[in-house]
């Protein structure tokens, strides 16, 4: 192995192979900055180029993994300064990123998330390195069972995502993993609240639904305060990289606990991305001093627990690709077609006769990470800078990128429909103390656990819950849920008091929120009880229990009388262990608060508007003028120079390197004018 490791770095000393690694990074940091995007889309714009390179698989794992091994470092940028999550993994970086980015703080949140970033991603190079022997018999003990068992344990998560109140948060998660289950039943055929529609067949996609509920609404709260992300605040962009740099070096082992539990996570198939930053943020939320009063609020801990995850993932997904041919993401999953065009079978001979490929991607995997984290660096100080540019510029920017990057999820219109309707539930939750984060852990995780679920209960019967990894997994799954429960059961006198103790209280917008979930469930399992026994058995038990979850919290918010310290408790509680983004209005009158929040859903329907009758790329430069000038009253040639810029950068990233599909439209073509300015459209 150490020999086959020293003649692989000299493989990849190699300028034309170090050449393709930087080409590489740079795709990958450039996809990462763009929301919507990541590393599929990556993996699969540059899978034709391997065809060039099918003479020398140094070359094109050089290309395929310094893309994809990075992808997780710059999608920080836009979770820092704009509340948008980069890619589906940088959702819980968000949390702690933005409001230090709010607080004049970027440039810090950057340092530390480029540091942790960096070891994180070289962390798991090197278990990369020195595992795929040691896991290859722990991986292929790995059945249906175990991985049920590690998705239900990061659902066990969820208690910690959800904050102060554990209710809300189960009831939250449930519904995630109903909205996980509709669709085409992979068992029976059976069509699960698809509402008669041909896009929701397939289930609604993740990426939508991820910018709809984190991205959308921090933008709706910039255009209600109507001032830039930072405000006021200065901007600390070059000292403060350097205080992000010793934040990371001062909180070592949580970035090597993070990374472990990325590098882990990230072996196991199915898992995913989208959930391994919030499994090591709650780990850390749950481990940490003092986080319980600071995570959500600004903490560098928790920009530190979710990148030293985020970039570690990728070496440990390689660990079953290499060593099983089984994809560890879906990213991988492109990578495998990599291994057919070059001749590899991924296996036993990638462990011997292959050996020296295996350690060049390793090392592709290291150097990508250090080549990736230095040009973040290099260029974080423009980056931090964003923070400060208007409201009126920065808004319909931002918003045609949401727009274009959640139409990516399936490329059709119903993901432009998904991003509004979970926008408009993400701010509803975000202003009701509602936690987001478990909704995404339910959405992520809900069809894993029901396909093994349903293998385990088909092979094994119910023998599989005697498997001694099962057996110990689920124990620390219910400690985790229990935990909280018993902590609300406390603060509510006892669990008799619990469910028992309700008198008239209070009905508020709160209350009425309950109400509509509560009615929205009920529909949805009353639809449940006449599909076939095995299409119906999963939603109808998540259904019932968050029909009785969700009671239960609605009876305890609205009935539930206050008396004495416990209450007071519990309300100091709740407040502290908000694991979310928390609304500042400035003072704003609650009228005007409502109006602009109104004028802002307005702008988003307009948006859906015009495309529909105009086409996408006009839509983007009528958009742009239009918001700068009714929202911003902004110089004329300004706003006629960005609106240009940003249609030509839609046109150029998005037709012709990506080749995307527009929308159809009512007019059913573009501009006149466009296509003679544009004579090979």
């Amino acid at each position: 192995m150490l020999e086959a490791a020293g003649q692989a770095v000299v493989i990849m000393s190699d300028p034309t192979r170090l050449m393709y690694l930087g080409a590489g990074v740079l795709i990958g940091l450039s996809l990462g900055v763009i929301p919507g995007l990541g590393g599929i889309v990556g993996m699969a714009l540059l899978l034709p180029f391997v065809f060039t390179l099918s003479d020398d698989p140094y070359s094109a794992f050089a290309l395929l993994l310094g893309m994809g091994s990075v992808v997780t470092t710059s999608d920080t940028i836009p979770a820092v300064l704009f509340g948008v999550p980069g890619t589906t993994g940088s959702a819980a970086t968000i949390l702690d990123g933005h409001p230090l980015a709010k607080q004049g703080q970027a440039g810090r949140a950057f340092g530390a998330a480029y540091t942790a970033s960096l070891f994180g991603g070289v962390f798991g190079a090197l278990l990369l390195a020195v595992s795929i022997p040691i896991l290859r018999p722990f991986i292929l003990y790995l059945g249906s069972p175990e991985l049920l068992a590690f998705a239900i344990l990061g659902l066990s998560m969820v208690a910690v995502l959800s904050g102060g109140t554990p209710l809300r948060g189960l009831a939250v998660a449930g519904f995630g993993l109903m909205i996980a289950m509709i669709g085409q039943d992979p068992q029976t055929g059976t069509l699960r609240w698809t509402l008669d529609t041909l896009y929701l067949w397939d289930g609604l996609h993740l990426v939508p639904i991820t910018l709809g509920l984190f991205a959308l609404p921090e933008l709706a709260d910039m255009a209600i305060v109507r001032r830039s992300i930072a405000g006021g605040a200065k901007i600390d962009s070059r000292s403060g990289q350097w205080e992000g740099v010793k934040d990371t070096f001062r909180n070592w082992w949580l970035v090597l606990r993070c990374a472990f539990i990325g590098s882990m996570l990230g072996s196991i198939p199915g898992i995913g991305a989208a959930v391994i930053d919030w499994i090591a943020y709650g780990h850390a939320a749950r481990t940490e001093k003092g986080a319980a009063e600071t995570f959500g609020k600004g903490d560098i801990r928790g920009v530190l627990a979710s990148e030293g995850a985020n970039n570690a993932k990728e070496g440990g997904a390689l660990v079953p690709t290499i060593a099983f041919g089984v994809p560890g993401s879906a990213s991988m999953a492109i990578l495998l077609g990599a291994f057919l065009i070059l001749g590899l079978v991924p296996g036993p001979d990638m462990l011997t006769r292959n050996l020296d490929v295996t350690y060049t991607m390793v090392w592709s995997v290291a150097l990508a990470n250090i080549l990736g984290a230095g040009l973040c660096f290099l260029f974080s100080d423009q980056f931090a800078k964003i923070a400060l540019i208007r409201q009126p510029i920065i808004m319909p920017l931002i918003l045609t990128v949401i727009f274009i990057g959640a139409y990516q999820g399936s490329r059709q219109w119903g993901d432009l429909y998904t991003v509004v309707l979970f926008g408009i539930l993400g701010w509803t939750m975000k202003r009701l103390n509602w936690p987001r984060p478990p909704l995404i852990l339910g959405v992520v995780l809900g069809g894993i656990v029901e396909r093994y679920m349903f293998i385990s209960i088909q092979r094994y019967e119910f023998e599989w819950l005697m498997r001694p990894v099962v057996a110990v997994v689920f124990a620390f799954a219910l400690w985790g849920l229990a935990r909280p429960l018993i902590k609300e059961a406390r603060a509510a006198g006892g669990f008799v008091a619990m469910f028992t103790r309700f008198t008239a209280r209070r009905f508020d917008v709160t209350s009425v929120f309950y109400l509509a979930f509560i009615a929205l469930i009920g529909v949805m399992v009353f639809q449940a009880t006449g599909w076939h026994f095995s299409a119906k058995v999963a939603p109808l038990s998540v259904g019932y229990f968050v029909l009785a979850v969700a009671g239960i919290s609605f009876l305890d918010h609205s009935f539930r009388e206050p008396t004495g310290d416990r209450t007071g408790a519990k309300e100091r509680a709740t407040r502290s262990l908000r694991l979310d983004l928390q609304a500042d209005d400035l003072g704003l009158d609650k009228a005007v608060v409502a109006r602009r929040a109104v004028a802002y859903l307005g702008w988003l329907i307009g948006f859906l508007a015009l495309v529909a009758l105009i086409g996408m790329l006009p839509t983007v430069f009528a958009f742009v003028i239009l918001y700068m000038r009714v929202e911003g009253n902004e110089k004329w040639r300004l706003t006629l120079s960005i609106a240009a810029g940003m249609t030509a950068f839609s046109y150029i990233v998005f037709e012709r390197l990506l080749h995307l599909p527009w929308p159809q439209t009512v007019v059913g073509g573009w501009f006149p004018a466009l296509k003679v300015l544009i004579p090979s459209m």
